[in-house]
């Protein structure tokens, strides 16, 4: 059985492959056509474009592993198919659950090994990528993200200038209690580190509430120190979309939003599509092997690509919908982004296992 389930690894990693190089040429070269109209500004050239498109891969292969894996799979398995190598291995006294199981032990093994490379790749590449390209332009990468607000406990933070996520400008703490205003204070200058702000000549005024007005002193402090919970890595993940994130950096993104009751629906939706992931990529693959082992004298490739397409829309689709319902009705993240493959994974596990024992 050793010999046969390293038979069946090495085929369907050679589809999976096969596949990955031409998923990731197609974007590859829509990618660079998008970038050719900057080609010529500053010093951005034809190279650059390169460079840019060739660190974005790693993003683009971990973004669309499951499509590609499925994908791989499911010529590996109509590969077989056509070969009549499927009839003999049924013929070895080996069932349809048992195969379904060596290949999806097989694509598991694909998926956790991408996720793996795209958690700690595909971030440091994305950044290096937008990083590279705006130095190239000239442009100002601070500049894509000034006048930020962040919320720390009962302190509202308003950053109008960041200069290196440790420097920053224009900086002012305003200060609630009883959902009322305690104080405010200003600083044309501030360092952040060891969340800890230290704000440089600043100016503080202190609101106090009487009985018919609210009386206002001032001072001002050559240094002034606020501890912080939040450290640079947040303050980085500014600037970044949901998928640009690390999982563990959407971990602690959410944790900060949920403590200081902000929303972080976004946030969590990103986290839990990662989570499902692996489940979604069985669900699919049980679903494919329904056809795929209909009727193994009719196993034409041409269908089963063509299957295999339908059924990655449709999990796309299911997945977007549910993605959108959630944020546009406030519904259970975790519940809308898991109900398609759950519902597909039950559905699909009974019926194969039904045409297991015939």
């Amino acid at each position: 059985m050793k010999i046969l389930d390293r038979y069946i690894i090495k085929t369907l990693l050679f589809y999976t492959m096969g596949v990955m190089l031409v998923w990731v040429g197609i974007y590859a070269l829509f990618n660079f056509i998008n970038e050719v109209d900057l080609i010529g500004r500053q010093d951005y050239t034809a190279l650059s474009a390169t460079i840019y498109v060739i660190s974005d891969l790693p993003a683009v292969i971990y973004a669309h592993f499951l499509v590609i894996i499925f994908l791989g799979c499911l010529l590996g398995l109509g590969h077989l198919a056509a070969t009549s190598q499927l009839i003999i291995i049924r013929g070895c006294t080996v069932s349809i659950m048992q195969i379904a199981k060596k290949v999806i032990i097989s694509a598991l093994i694909f998926a956790f090994t991408i996720i793996f490379l795209g958690e700690m790749v595909a971030p440091i590449t994305i950044e290096y990528a937008k990083s590279y390209k705006n130095k190239a332009l000239g442009n100002s990468v601070a500049a894509n993200w000034q006048n930020f607000w962040i919320k720390d406990g009962d302190t509202i933070i308003n950053i109008k200038d960041n200069f290196d996520n440790a420097t920053f400008g224009g900086v002012t703490l305003i200060k609630l209690k009883h959902n009322q205003l305690d104080s405010v204070l200003y600083a044309d200058r501030a360092a952040f580190g060891d969340n800890n702000l230290r704000l440089d000549e600043s100016k503080y005024y202190q609101f106090k509430q009487g009985e018919k007005l609210t009386n206002v002193n001032f001072e001002n402090y050559k240094k002034y120190d606020r501890k912080i919970s939040f450290d640079k890595t947040l303050i980085d993940a500014l600037k970044k979309d949901p998928d640009e994130l690390s999982s563990w950096e959407l971990y602690q993104h959410i944790v900060f939003l949920v403590n200081n009751d902000l929303a972080a629906a976004v946030f969590e939706l990103e986290l839990y599509k990662r989570i499902i992931n692996p489940l979604t990529l069985v669900a699919m693959l049980m679903l494919s092997m329904l056809f795929i082992f209909g009727s193994l004298r009719d196993s034409s490739l041409g269908k089963k690509i063509f299957l295999g397409v339908i059924i990655s829309l449709f999990f796309e689709l299911s997945a977007r919908i549910g993605s959108a319902v959630s944020l546009r009705f406030d519904y259970d993240t975790l519940l809308t982004t898991s109900a398609p493959t759950l519902v597909v994974l039950v559905i699909a596990y009974l019926l194969l296992k039904k045409k297991s024992a015939r």
